[in-house]
């Protein structure tokens, strides 16, 4: 199945704080070539989410929340004002651009909208950093104390998937790491478990898909 998004019409829904806001992003949206804005009572599928907002209150992240708990689907958000709380906040809820408002032309709102439709992100460069630095705080002050990486593994969780993702077995993983077989088993089972994962395969996914190995 092709993510390519030159290739086929993305379809995208608009979340605005005003009726004219609305109408005009839709507008901008709609007379683009890849993107289509579903509009009225549309319940076919959706690939991105264009959520408009003054500034970030409760009931924006309420907001945020229901969508992605409802559909699923990367967020390209458009707010008057963001801080780094709210950054952090706002990426836990599937956001994955963010143009301040007062830069959202329309050809930005179209390359985040493709963007964010093949899986990608859009940040302003101070957003990044910010971004980045309070991952690094999480990881130095909360994970990294308590034996675990930002993926939700801990590192003889890791080394285990990394032996698996090479081809060797549950006997050989024992001999690598001076563990008895049934202590690898616990150990894949705990973070197939943990983490919601069918398999060893989809355990080795998980983590080949978080940069771990």
């Amino acid at each position: 199945m092709t993510t390519d998004t030159t290739t086929r019409t993305v379809k995208a829904i608009v979340r605005a704080p005003d009726p004219l806001t609305y109408t005009a992003v839709r507008n901008h949206l709609g007379s683009t070539a890849n993107i289509e804005v579903a509009t009225g009572e549309y319940r076919g599928p959706v690939d991105v989410a264009v959520f408009v907002a003054e500034r970030m209150t409760v009931e924006v992240m309420s907001a945020l929340r229901r969508l992605k708990d409802s559909l699923g689907i990367p967020v390209v958000l458009i707010p008057s004002e963001i801080d780094r709380a709210e950054l952090f906040a706002a990426v836990e809820c599937n956001v994955v651009a963010v143009l301040p408002r007062a830069a959202a032309t329309t050809g930005r709102i179209e390359e985040a909208v493709l963007t964010a439709a093949a899986g990608g992100g859009v940040l302003p460069p101070k957003m990044l950093g910010e971004l980045l630095r309070q991952i690094e705080r999480i990881q130095r002050e909360v994970l990294s104390p308590s034996g675990l990486h930002t993926s939700g593994l801990t590192p003889r969780e890791i080394g285990v998937l990394r032996l698996m993702s090479e081809g060797l077995d549950t006997a050989e993983i024992a001999v690598k790491m001076c563990l008895s077989e049934r202590a690898v088993k616990r150990v894949i089972f705990g973070v197939t478990r943990r983490l919601n994962l069918r398999n060893r395969p989809h355990a080795v996914a998980y983590a080949l898909r978080s940069g771990v190995i």
